[in-house]
Formats: C-alpha cells, sequence, structure tokens
C-alpha cells in the first residue's frame, strides 16, 4: 500500500490517497491505524488520515488517532490533506471544501513547493456551550469560561471550554510551561469525569497580547508537538478572558500557528510539509 508521511508544524499523519483510503475504511480502521501510527512497529505517526470521496463536499477526511479511535477534526491534519490531494492532482484548486465530523472545512493553499504548502483554513465558528463539548456540570449556562473544577484530591483547575468541533479544555499558566509536567495531570483531565467523551488538554501561557505558549496533549495521542483546533481553541479561550484581541501567533514546540479570531470563525494559517513517501504491507 502507497503512503505518504507528512507533519504540520510537527503533528505527524501516514496519509493515504482515496483507492487505498477506500480499502482501509473497509477493512477495520481501528485496528490498521493503531498499526500503522506505532512508532517501534510501524511507520510511526500521531494519526492516520483518510482521502474519501464525498457527496457534500470535494472530498471527506476522516482521521484516526495513534490509539485508534477516530477524532472529528484536526487542523494540522486537513493542512496536510490539502496539499497531498493538491499535489496528487486529486483536485485542481486552491481552495478546497473538506467533509470532516465536525462539518465542512475550508483550507486554502496560499503558496506551495513540492514539500511545504503555506494553507490558511476556515475553522468555522467556535461552540461554548458545555453540551456540545461536552462538559458536565455547567447544564443551563451559555458557557464555561475561567471555572473552576476539581480533578483529583488534590487539584484544582481554572478551565475554559470550547468545542472546535472536538473538545478543548484550555488551562492558562503564569509561569514558565516548557518544563511543567504536563504528563502528570493531563490524563487525569482527559478521562476525567467532567468530560464523558474525554478532551484535548491545552496548557497556555500568554507572552503578550500577540503571543502564546502553548503545550497540547491530545485526546487519544498524549502530547503532541503542535494541535491546530488546540491553538484555536486557546485564541479563543484567550480572547474570552480578555488577554488577547484574538489575532495571535500561537508558540508550539513543533512552531508557529497564527490564529484569528476576530468576528465568527477562526482562521488558521501555517505549513503543511512532505517528509517521504513509501510502500507498506499490511
Amino acid at each position: 500500500m502507497k503512503f505518504y508521511k507528512m507533519h504540520g508544524t510537527g503533528n505527524d499523519f501516514v496519509m493515504l490517497l482515496p483507492e487505498e483510503s477506500k480499502y482501509v475504511e473497509s477493512n477495520n480502521p481501528l485496528e490498521i491505524s493503531k498499526k500503522l501510527c506505532d512508532r517501534h512497529f510501524g511507520i510511526g505517526s500521531d494519526g492516520l488520515i483518510l482521502m474519501l470521496p464525498s457527496e457534500k463536499a470535494d472530498l471527506k477526511m476522516r482521521i484516526f488517532n495513534a490509539d485508534g479511535s477516530e477524532a472529528e477534526m484536526c487542523g494540522n491534519g486537513i493542512r496536510c490533506f490539502a496539499k497531498l490531494a493538491k499535489d496528487m492532482n486529486i483536485v485542481n484548486k486552491d481552495k478546497i471544501e473538506v467533509e470532516t465530523l465536525a462539518g465542512i472545512i475550508v483550507p486554502e493553499i496560499i503558496r506551495s513547493d513540492d514539500k511545504n504548502s503555506l494553507i490558511r483554513v476556515n475553522m468555522g465558528t467556535p461552540n461554548l456551550k458545555p453540551e456540545s463539548i461536552p462538559i458536565l456540570g455547567f447544564e443551563g449556562k451559555d458557557s464555561v469560561i475561567n471555572q473552576r473544577i476539581q480533578i483529583n484530591d488534590k487539584t484544582f483547575l481554572n478551565v475554559t471550554c470550547v468545542s472546535m468541533g472536538n473538545p478543548h479544555c484550555v488551562i492558562f499558566m503564569d509561569y514558565d510551561i516548557k518544563n511543567f509536567p504536563i504528563e502528570g495531570i493531563a490524563p487525569e483531565v482527559e478521562h476525567s469525569a467532567w468530560f464523558p467523551k474525554k478532551t484535548n488538554v491545552e496548557f497556555a501561557r500568554v507572552i503578550s497580547k500577540s503571543d502564546i505558549e502553548l503545550r497540547v496533549w491530545e485526546r487519544g495521542v498524549g502530547e503532541t508537538l503542535a494541535c491546530g483546533t488546540g491553538a484555536c481553541a486557546t485564541a479563543v479561550a484567550a480572547k474570552l478572558n480578555g488577554f488577547t484581541n484574538g489575532n495571535v501567533n500561537i508558540h508550539l514546540p513543533g512552531g508557529i500557528l497564527h490564529i484569528e479570531y476576530e468576528t465568527n470563525n477562526v482562521f488558521m494559517t501555517a505549513t503543511a510539509t512532505l517528509v517521504f513517501e513509501g510502500i507498506i504491507e499490511i
């Protein structure tokens, strides 16, 4: 089976074209994704992305995390998806409508070469309703902004929750997060009873009105070098808390994502990179 290894600011994926994607979709994609994403016995990646035909849009994207669970959307993944679709002549335009479990998402290729493309993605409108995230305990509220929740006997966190088609729990911190041991608390937040469908967890530090430092613990994956929907959720959360005006650079271990959130929709601009291509027997 032919595959393409790609990354968006360090968030890496095994990408398949439509023929291979249809085969995987009909032959237990959960197990195949776990096998291909394994960094020791497989190709190695944060997720597996399938490119499929769509009746609603130009193409359909399905993404499976490294643990086999299916994600609603992935901001870094959809940039890779758009680059591959254009480079392989699956589509012949720069602005593509992509069907996802989070709705129709529209990436636009700004400039491109063989290895790298700069892509701006309309990530849609953030949803703040507690039942849309979902988070329990806030029924009837319009949003969960800087609310204190208890994670375990000793840990209380102030959280802001945002859905970008998938759930995000954003935690703002006042000190350097580079050496903060997020692997200690992040899994507890991800699997907390507050979040019946689990959640992505963002640890953020506001550097200035236009810059935020971020580390992300992705649901079903663990810490990743970047997360597009997480960066968008963090930009929204920062504006809701009065830290920024919504137009920010999100500094992640894998690079910088530029996020614009001024009215209703969130826009994300960053690169997508082809690392290598190959053939694997499954």
